[in-house]
């Protein structure tokens, strides 16, 4: 059972969101918030949060920020109208699992809280690539020199979406060795998750928002 909690200011949105996750027996929702400060109350202990971008008191990215501090094993999915907000980007480099829009299918709604409950992959990383492309390759410094060759192979394929499963046969490896180099680079990252490390790739121009896997 995913317990999930439902964080927008706006009372029909949550109803809106109970009533399609009502539908699924592997889905819980746990708790209601209206604001930040309440839906990092009610996140601490949750598998998933749906987190509204612009809240009172404490908006989105604030309350991101606080639950990966308070709650590290809470994944936070930011549901946001505006997919070029820039509190979405603040949010995803503060540790959210990823983003939906607010007028996304229901349908899309649910496989994105089984999807970052599973942990194994970047959700949605084709809109992750469209919001990271004004971004890309900003930051002033990079920790190319901290990782291995074969670790910064691995972060390339992380940026575009792939799972273990295909990282380990696009490099000809063990998915149990493709395992222990995504703990590496999320180590040397400091990086919460996959979806981070992929924020950061984007940021340090070692993956830029047109590349595609090669095979």
């Amino acid at each position: 059972m995913i317990r999930v909690v439902l964080a927008d200011d706006e009372r029909l949105i949550r109803a809106g969101w109970t009533t399609i996750l009502s539908h699924h027996d592997d889905i819980d929702v746990v708790a209601e918030a209206a604001d930040g400060c309440e839906a990092v109350e009610a996140g601490v202990g949750a598998d998933v949060v749906l987190m509204d971008v612009r809240m009172p008191r404490m908006d989105g990215l604030a309350a991101t920020l606080e639950l990966a501090r308070r709650a590290p094993a809470t994944r936070v999915i930011v549901v946001t109208t505006f997919e070029n907000d820039q509190l979405v980007w603040g949010a995803l480099r503060a540790g959210a699992a990823g983003y939906v829009l607010k007028r996304a299918p229901a349908r899309e709604l649910v496989d994105a809280i089984r999807f970052v409950h599973t942990r194994d992959a970047v959700l949605f990383p084709d809109a992750l690539r469209r919001i990271a492309a004004p971004r890309a390759g900003t930051a002033r410094s990079s920790p190319v020199t901290g990782l291995t060759p074969r670790e910064l192979d691995v972060l390339r394929h992380i940026a575009l979406g792939q799972n273990n499963a295909e990282i380990a046969a696009a490099l000809h490896v063990t998915r149990e060795t493709v395992k222990t180099h995504v703990g590496n680079v999320l180590d040397k990252l400091g990086a919460r998750d996959r979806t981070q490390a992929a924020v950061l790739a984007y940021e340090f121009g070692l993956v830029f928002p047109g590349t595609h896997h090669q095979g």
